[in-house]
């Protein structure tokens, strides 16, 4: 039942085109607002990789899953150290979201030089200081999905910051939810 969805008839109103193509397909979910995470790992596979990919699966055992591409250093990071860490990303963190998702960073704990963080307690994953919460997760399941890799993880300590604003993730830019006045808002004027 997939399709490329094209403008319909009258406001709101979608008709579906067969087999999307990768750009319509992205264009398409760029429509969905995500919140924005730091997958990291430690151990000695220290690496850090910007994913809005990412969200809860259960609260009875608490799970979480994140989808990471088969080709990123991440995807092998997470499988060779069995655990990743996830930084929640606050409002005003735009530039650490920019950061671990270049590719002109440094690999290895190099990467981490220029940013505050600490060493989570469960799995040694770098946790980015200032974030709106933190998890530390023990994969426990990983399924093929196309050209990425969903990955389920066990929570084994989560907490949450200062912070109220969510960085987010939207039409292929980065906003921001302005909790100020009570109700989210999506504010595209970025941190």
């Amino acid at each position: 039942m997939g399709g490329d969805v094209t403008p319909g008839p009258g406001r709101g109103s979608p008709v579906l085109a067969r087999n999307p193509v990768p750009t319509r397909f992205r264009e398409t979910m760029s429509r969905f607002a995500t919140g924005v995470t730091v997958l990291t790992t430690g151990g000695e596979r220290v690496h850090g990789m910007t994913a809005n990919a990412f969200t809860s699966v259960s609260l009875e055992p608490p799970l979480v899953l994140c989808c990471v591409s088969r080709a990123a250093v991440m995807h092998e990071a997470i499988t060779a150290t069995g655990s990743f860490g996830v930084s929640v990303l606050g409002a005003r963190q735009q530039d650490l979201a920019k950061y671990f998702a270049g590719r002109s960073r440094p690999l290895g704990a190099a990467q981490f030089d220029p940013v505050e963080w600490v060493p989570g307690p469960r799995t040694g994953a770098p946790l980015l200081t200032g974030a709106l919460a933190w998890l530390e997760c023990e994969l426990v399941d990983g399924h093929q999905g196309g050209d990425h890799s969903i990955f389920v993880g066990s929570v084994l300590a989560s907490t949450v910051g200062a912070g109220h604003d969510a960085l987010v993730f939207f039409g292929g830019a980065f906003g921001q939810t302005d909790q100020g006045q009570g109700v989210p808002r999506l504010d595209r004027g970025g941190a």
